[in-house]
């Protein structure tokens, strides 16, 4: 991982992108080659998706390293992460949460994705149980593979579906039902990405979230993985945040 100091000055902000659950990094390979056309200075953060909390510190440690104005944007869980690690740092200028959870203080990823009706995510879960960090035994969640692309890429080509669903990173169970402590969307200007086919994080609850939160809205025909399916138009939407908060 490289802070934005080894990156050409461009006058525009770091964008420090986080993948959620069943992702890694790569998922943003098409928005950070736009972004980087358009002189973006990224980084594409590796979330470990083992507790919320500990994922939050770890994004803020990734934060602290970088030099001048950020923006920030998460796709899914990772919204989660980094509403809670953004919250009272001084260099984030906008969140961009991308198919995303915008969490309150007391609330889960679990409750909220389970919020309003349309979730097909929970019954293609498949646990595998291991230890986590204090030795205790937790469960891995994976999406089982041939489910993989109805519900989380339905509109990504199928082999390239066919290879996100054996690279899939699992989340630990204890992540997604973690209740966030900060909630940054309350203090930062966002932009919220609702992807209208979405059977992970349905387009209602994002509306509901997106609502609350006073978050500009933009809506894209597109299933969950819109940042494989629709990279540009995600890009699109961090450049509007990046300009829209540059003063």
């Amino acid at each position: 991982m490289t802070s934005s100091t080894s990156e050409p000055r461009t006058g525009k902000p770091t964008v420090v992108l986080v993948h959620g659950a069943f992702a890694d990094s790569s998922s943003w390979n098409g928005v950070i080659a736009q972004l980087r056309r358009d002189g973006y200075p990224v980084i594409g953060v590796a979330n470990p998706l083992r507790s919320l909390h500990g994922d939050a510190e770890f994004l803020r440690d990734v934060l602290d390293g970088v030099d001048g104005p950020i923006v920030l944007a998460g796709h899914s869980y990772g919204g989660s992460v980094m509403s809670e690690a953004a919250d009272g740092h001084p260099r984030v200028k906008a969140l961009v949460f991308v198919a995303s959870f915008l969490l309150d203080e007391g609330e889960s990823t679990g409750e909220l994705a389970g919020k309003y009706p349309g979730n097909e995510l929970g019954s293609a879960l498949r646990p595998v149980p291991v230890r986590g960090p204090d030795g205790q035994p937790v469960d891995d969640l994976y999406i089982e593979q041939d489910k993989f692309q109805a519900i989380f890429a339905a509109d990504v080509p199928a082999d390239a579906a066919a290879l996100m669903a054996v690279t899939q990173r699992p989340i630990t169970g204890d992540a997604l039902a973690d209740k966030a402590t900060k909630a940054a969307w309350k203090t930062v200007p966002s932009w919220t990405v609702v992807t209208q086919q979405d059977l992970a994080v349905p387009a209602e609850a994002q509306r509901f979230m997106a609502g609350r939160a006073s978050s500009t809205v933009v809506e894209v025909d597109a299933s969950h993985a819109v940042t494989v399916s629709r990279p540009v138009a995600v890009a699109q939407v961090i450049d509007e945040a990046a300009r829209a908060t540059a003063a």
